[in-house]
Parts: C-alpha cells; sequence; structure tokens
C-alpha cells in the first residue's frame, strides 16, 4: 500500500469530518477508519493542527518554510565569516 502525502488544507477538513463524526454518536476509532487514516496519524494531526482553520494552516506552512529558508542563508553566513576570520588570522 502506497503513502500519501495529505495537504494541510485536507488534514483540517478530515479533523472537522472527524468531529462531526464523534459528535453524531461514532466512537473516535470508527470516526477515524472512516477518513482512511490511523488513529496514531489522527492524534498527531490533531496535535499539530487542531483548533487552525485552511487559511492558518497554509500561513503556518508559508512561515515554516521561509524559516527554513532563513536558518540556512545564517548558516551559510556564519560558516563564510568563520572561514574569512581563519585566513585574517593567517594574514598577520
Amino acid at each position: 500500500m502506497s503513502r500519501k502525502r495529505h495537504k494541510p488544507e485536507e488534514i483540517v477538513a478530515k479533523l472537522r469530518q472527524v468531529d462531526v463524526l464523534v459528535s453524531q454518536g461514532q466512537s473516535v476509532a470508527d470516526a477515524v477508519r472512516s477518513i482512511g487514516v490511523t488513529e496514531v496519524t489522527y492524534y498527531r494531526w490533531r496535535q499539530e493542527y487542531g483548533g487552525l482553520k485552511s487559511d492558518q494552516v497554509r500561513r503556518m506552512k508559508e512561515l515554516e518554510l521561509e524559516n527554513q529558508r532563513l536558518r540556512k542563508a545564517v548558516a551559510d553566513l556564519t560558516l563564510d565569516k568563520l572561514i574569512l576570520a581563519e585566513a585574517a588570522k593567517g594574514n598577520f
């Protein structure tokens, strides 16, 4: 069975679907099975995305990507600075 990567918007929709099914009287296990994921996945998603709306999730993912890009830029610049400092020591 192949694994599927769910988009954040899909995850939020599935979490809402489980909430609706549970409020209609289904058990959490049955509701989770009906959306096609495991209980572990459901609880992991709920911990990460619980209480967020689709637009908030999209913005959070954009910020995470930007943060990752900025961290890489800082790491590259720090390495360049260390190399230049090492080279400057040799000139004196």
